[in-house]
């Protein structure tokens, strides 16, 4: 008698190192996915590796060299056959309020054109597999522009536009492929750098709830959920307000 063949599902996180990336590589591994990790600091991946004791790829890929990460990622999708998840966490920030160019450019490089780059390959692959998610950790940040970090609003709002064209792209073409827009608060990582914080959640806490929203095919989400109620309170506030409370 021929033995059934069981289904193995499968992610790739880039951006898996640390946060909520690594924090969620933890939560898949629980779940019983095979995970590919992806960061630009292969020491913490390996350590990642063998925290979740399951089955794993480790791809060293820095998404600041768009062409070679997208080489890489093509590479890692290949040696693991197939990928039906793919969840985009790498990301940095900076406070900036002199606007010195290179933090501008640094958060631009990761957060947009490596975004972007990485993106690209995970839907080309999905395209041709017909199914599946993918993901973006975007920011609360992407409604509302920062005058002390202007790129990091604006590329996390870029995030999510981008985000929003591919879910409709993907229903133009028929697909049954969910693309899930996160967008975090304040969450206990070294990205949150503001002088105030508030409602801080850990990574832990935040990878179960994009975990839930992943099962759930969900299109958006806040983590934490409370986070719905500043969204309100940012679109409905007039720009003339928020300009004076963000003095």
């Amino acid at each position: 008698m021929q033995e059934a063949r069981i289904h193995v599902r499968s992610a790739i996180i880039i951006g898996a190192s640390s946060g909520i990336g690594r924090a969620l590589a933890k939560v898949l591994a629980s779940s019983g996915y095979c995970l590919g990790l992806a960061s630009r600091r292969g020491e913490l991946l390996r350590e990642v590796a063998e925290e979740i004791r399951s089955t794993s790829f480790v791809k060293v890929i820095d998404v600041s060299r768009p062409v070679e990460a997208m080489h890489n990622l093509r590479e890692l999708i290949a040696e693991m056959k197939d990928v039906e998840l793919f969840v985009i966490s790498s990301g940095i920030g900076a406070i900036n309020p002199q606007l010195d160019w290179e933090p501008e450019s640094e958060t631009i490089a990761v957060n947009v054109s490596g975004f972007t780059a990485m993106a690209n390959v995970a839907i080309a692959h999905l395209e041709q597999r017909g199914s599946g998610c993918l993901v973006g950790i975007s920011s609360i940040a992407a409604l509302l522009g920062n005058p002390d970090a202007p790129a990091y609003d604006a590329s996390k709002a870029f995030m999510s536009n981008y985000l929003q064209g591919v879910r409709y792209r993907f229903a133009k073409l028929g697909l049954p492929v969910v693309v899930t827009d996160v967008q975090p608060g304040f969450v206990d990582t070294p990205m949150a750098k503001a002088a105030r914080k508030f409602w801080v959640a850990s990574p832990e806490k935040a990878a179960e709830q994009i975990f839930t929203a992943i099962r759930r095919r969900k299109k958006h989400v806040y983590v934490t959920r409370r986070w719905r109620l500043v969204a309100w309170l940012i679109k409905a506030t007039p720009d003339w307000l928020l300009s004076k409370l963000l003095k």
